[in-house]
C-alpha cells in the first residue's frame, strides 16, 4: 500500500480568515516532527483589509514555526525584536523554545488588498531543545536550493531532499519541499525519512495510482517511493522526518510535558511573556 492515510483539511475561521487545518487530525497527530499544518487561503483580501483579520500578538513554546507563502504578504513582529515582511518563496523560521510572542498582520497589503495563499506549519522541537532560546531567521527565496526540470520546479525549504540541502538549521531530521508541477509531469516521492506526507495546495495529483486533490494530505507508507504525477497544474508540499516522540498541544503551546503547558498558560495569563517589539498594545487572551 502506497498511501496509508488520506487526511482532508478541515475549514477553520481564525477571526475573519479561513484556513484549512490538516494537522493535528483525529487520524494522525504528527508526521515526523510536523505537529501543525494550516492551509491559508487561497483568498483575495479586499482593499482596506480590516484589522480584525490580523493575527494579534500571541505566545508559543516548544516548537518552531514557518509561514510559507505562494502569494501575498504578511508582516511578522516578535518579542526578540524581529520585524520582517514575509513574501512568497521565502523562509521565515521562528524558534519558540522556552517562549516567544509574535504577531502576523497585513499592514503591507492593507490598503490595496490582493491574493493571499500559503501554509503555516509548526515543528515540534526535540526534548533537548524545548527550552532553547527563542530566535528568528530569514532566508530570501534566492537562497533556497532549487532545481528545474521540464514542467517541474523543486524548492527545498528545510532539510535535505532530491540531492539538495537547505541552509535552514533544523533541530531534528526533517524535510520540507515545495513543488510546482505542470500538467503531466512526474517526480518520485523523496526518500530517506521514516515518516512522509504529500499535501496538495492547488490542483490535483496521482500518487501511486491514487488521486489526491487540493486540500488533501496523503501520508505515505514507510519505505514506499511512489511517483507523483500532476493531473493538472499543481502546487504540492512534501514534508516529514523522524519522530520526536509524543507531544501535548494546547492552543499555541507544544510540549512533551503537560505540566510545562500548564505553566505556559499561567505565565501568559499573568502577563509574564514579553510582547512583540513595536506591537505591544494588544494581544490574544488565553482561551477559556
Amino acid at each position: 500500500m502506497t498511501i496509508q492515510l488520506m487526511i482532508p483539511a478541515q475549514r477553520k475561521d481564525l477571526g475573519g480568515l479561513q484556513v484549512g487545518r490538516v494537522l493535528p487530525s483525529a487520524q494522525q497527530r504528527m508526521v515526523g516532527p510536523f505537529i501543525f499544518f494550516d492551509h491559508i487561503g487561497p483568498v483575495n483580501l479586499p482593499p482596506n483589509v480590516p484589522r480584525s483579520t490580523d493575527v494579534r500578538p500571541h505566545p508559543h513554546i516548544g516548537l518552531a514555526t514557518i509561514t510559507y507563502l505562494f502569494a501575498g504578504e504578511i508582516v511578522h513582529r516578535d518579542s526578540v525584536g524581529c520585524h520582517q515582511i514575509i513574501r512568497p518563496g521565502e523562509v521565515n523560521w521562528m524558534t519558540a523554545g522556552r517562549g516567544i510572542t509574535h504577531s502576523e498582520r497585513f499592514d503591507s497589503m492593507r490598503e490595496r488588498g490582493g491574493p493571499l495563499h500559503g501554509i503555516q506549519a509548526w515543528i515540534a522541537l526535540p526534548q533537548s531543545d524545548e527550552e532553547a532560546a527563542p530566535s528568528f531567521v530569514h532566508f530570501d527565496a534566492s537562497q533556497l536550493p532549487s532545481r528545474r526540470e521540464q514542467g517541474l520546479r523543486i524548492d527545498v525549504i528545510a532539510g535535505a531532499a532530491y540531492g539538495l540541502t537547505s541552509p535552514v538549521a533544523t533541530h531534528s531530521p526533517l524535510f520540507y519541499v515545495h513543488l510546482e508541477m505542470a500538467t503531466g509531469c512526474s517526480t518520485p516521492m523523496s526518500e530517506g525519512y521514516s515518516e512522509r506526507a504529500i499535501y496538495v495546495a492547488q490542483g490535483a495529483i496521482d500518487v501511486g495510482g491514487q488521486r489526491c486533490e487540493a486540500g488533501q494530505m496523503a501520508v505515505v507508507s514507510p519505505g514506499a517511493t511512489p511517483m507523483i504525477t500532476a493531473l493538472e497544474a499543481s502546487i504540492v508540499m512534501l514534508l516529514g522526518g523522524e519522530a520526536v516522540g509524543p507531544r501535548h498541544i494546547w492552543w499555541n503551546f507544544v510540549s512533551s510535558s503537560r505540566q510545562r503547558i500548564e505553566q505556559a498558560k499561567a505565565d501568559w495569563q499573568a502577563g509574564k511573556f514579553a510582547l512583540p517589539v513595536q506591537d505591544n498594545q494588544e494581544f490574544i487572551p488565553l482561551p477559556e
